[in-house]
């Protein structure tokens, strides 16, 4: 993983900020958890989410290396 993929995953977090979200967590082994909420802050290393079960955050090198799927909710 490359600095240049983080920047992106940045600018693609931050488009995505106070817009109803889908995530997907892998946890290994085929088994996933699965959030619906809105991105409510970002730092430089991680950004937080508002989900339904309550506040998760997550890291843009997950985002980056697919263990944490993001999706606009529809």
């Amino acid at each position: 993983m490359n600095k240049l993929n983080i920047e992106l995953v940045k600018k693609a977090i931050f488009k995505l900020s106070g817009i109803r979200i889908k995530i997907k967590v892998s946890l290994g082994r085929n088994k996933y958890e699965y959030y619906e909420g809105s991105i409510s802050k970002m730092y430089s290393n991680l950004f937080v989410v508002d989900t339904n079960k309550g506040k998760k955050t997550f890291s843009y090198s997950d985002i980056a290396s697919k263990q944490v799927i993001i999706s606009k909710f529809s």
